[in-house]
Order: structure tokens, then C-alpha cells, then sequence
């Protein structure tokens, strides 16, 4: 049998103190803000899911969740509310609530808030033993400001200086 994983209350938020399985509110995980990227919430706790990794986004109208990437490994989406744009392989395709993205290793992509309200996605993705990631130039990204000037297989090099900070859940903006 597999054990209940402890949780353990901190500053930022709830967070799992081990392996083990555990029920967790998203409102009392921790979620952190970025003035470019939008907030996010981080289901994990001290240590990262070995195998899938899950978060949930919230991005503004015209704003990215990311910078327009590619990595060897398989990622998903599915926006719960509002209206998004999807940046793959420099196409654009809009998504609204209930919509599912796909995108197998290897696919370049990015998405960005659209609409008037802000776009709530959760993101799910393989985490392979060995990740590999490329940040190309991108003319569709650039218009949303989620493209590198210089393609860069580092991450680091590519987002520069975070501006990442904690921040309140974001949970009432999308719970109606």
C-alpha cells in the first residue's frame, strides 16, 4: 500500500513533505506571480513529481505563460475558463474553455491569454530522465512578447533575470 503523504502548512502555502499520495485545495497550494508570465500553482511539494508535471495558469489578455519552446518530452493542456491563443509551429489557433491541447515532443509552441478575462489552464507534462529543451526565435511568438532574440537550448540564458514572487491564490478568480 501506498502511504498518505504528510502536508505541511508554510508561508507560500500548503505543500507535501514527502512521497505518498495527498488531496490538496487550490487555494491552499502555493501559487507565485510573474509580471510577464502570469500566476501559476505548483501542485508538488518539496520534492518534484518524478514522472508528470502538473501546474495550473493563470495568464491575462495578451499576456504569454511562457516563452515558445520545444522539449523532448510530451505536453498537454486543457483550458478550464476563459479565452487563449495557441503559438504552434508559428500558427496561430485560438482557444476558448474546454478546449484540449496536444503537443508531442518535439513541437514548438507557447500559450497566451485572450478575450477580456483571464485564461485558466492546466498543464500537464512527461518529465523524461533527460530533458532537453530549445527556446527558437519565433516572428508569431514575438507579437505576444514570448520570443528569445537568439535561440537557446538554455534555459537560464533565455528567460534572463526572473521576476518571480509569491502571491495569493488565484483560486476566486475562476471558481463562479
Amino acid at each position: 500500500m501506498v502511504d498518505e503523504a504528510d502536508l505541511e502548512r508554510t508561508l507560500g502555502g500548503t505543500v507535501a513533505t514527502g512521497d505518498g499520495w495527498f488531496v490538496l485545495h487550490t487555494s491552499d497550494a502555493p501559487w507565485m506571480r510573474s509580471a510577464r508570465f502570469g500566476a501559476g500553482c505548483r501542485f508538488e511539494g518539496r520534492a518534484r513529481f518524478p514522472q508528470v508535471g502538473v501546474n495550473l495558469r493563470v495568464v491575462e489578455p495578451g499576456t504569454p505563460a511562457c516563452l515558445y519552446h520545444r522539449e523532448n518530452a510530451q505536453e498537454d493542456f486543457f483550458v478550464i475558463s476563459g479565452k487563449g491563443t495557441l503559438v504552434v509551429e508559428e500558427q496561430e489557433r485560438p482557444l476558448r474553455a474546454g478546449d484540449f491541447v496536444h503537443c508531442p515532443a518535439g513541437t514548438n509552441h507557447v500559450l497566451v491569454g485572450a478575450g477580456n478575462a483571464p485564461c485558466v489552464i492546466l498543464m500537464i507534462g512527461y518529465r523524461p530522465d533527460h530533458e532537453e529543451l530549445c527556446y527558437p526565435v519565433s516572428a508569431a511568438a514575438a507579437k505576444y512578447g514570448a520570443s528569445v532574440a537568439e535561440e537557446t537550448p538554455n534555459q537560464r540564458e533565455a528567460y534572463g533575470e526572473r521576476d518571480i514572487e509569491p502571491t495569493a491564490p488565484m483560486w476566486p478568480l475562476w471558481e463562479h
